[in-house]
């Protein structure tokens, strides 16, 4: 995964972080700490709202949330051990470690909006696939509506070939319905109807 946060902010955050929230678990600081003071480390540092699907993940609360204090899921395993998680991220400096914290003020936190990052691991929402079921869509009927095009501007050239008006003038005025309705006025009617 490409790292499109930079270390020093992720660094200044966390720094922030551990000087304004104590956390319910003190070996988590400890452990923030190990983190912050490697840079090739905080590198592999990723900070999720939700760290769901994600293969190796530290859930870090601070006092005054209603979360488990700590917890680290590698991939199917789970632990509420720091030292068990701190061993694994020593011995496994190539991989990606992902964090969510929890803490009062989260969701305001300016310099914590700034170093997250979205999950690519989490599953497909419920919007994004209406979005890319529409977009489908919409590809079939525009490809559709091309075909019928081509097809009909291949028959009125054929027609004025032969000289033969009644096929053109039905033709020609097939065309024009066809144009009239473009794929997105279809799909913009269906969706009004839904409403």
């Amino acid at each position: 995964m490409s790292n499109m946060v930079p270390v020093m902010d992720k660094k200044a955050f966390l720094r922030g972080f551990l000087k304004r929230y104590q956390l319910k678990r003190r070996e988590c600081a400890w452990l923030l700490n190990y983190l912050m003071n490697d840079d090739s480390l905080m590198e592999r540092v990723h900070f999720l709202s939700r760290s769901e699907g994600a293969p190796k993940a530290l859930v870090i609360s601070a006092q005054g949330v209603d979360q488990i204090p700590f917890s680290f899921r590698k991939n199917h395993h789970v632990t509420t051990d720091c030292e068990k998680a701190f061993h694994d991220i020593r011995l496994n400096q190539t991989e990606d470690i992902y964090i969510e914290l929890h803490f009062s003020g989260v969701s305001t936190s300016t310099q914590y909006l700034a170093v997250l990052e979205d999950n690519p691991f989490l599953p497909e929402t419920k919007e994004r696939v209406e979005a890319i079921e529409k977009r489908a869509e919409e590809l079939l009927t525009q490809s559709i509506q091309e075909f019928q095009r081509k097809r009909l501007e291949e028959a009125i050239d054929k027609a004025l070939d032969q000289g033969d008006r009644t096929a053109f003038m039905t033709l020609t005025e097939e065309l024009k319905k066809l144009d009239e309705t473009e794929p997105s006025s279809l799909l913009l009617d269906s969706d009004e109807s839904e409403d």
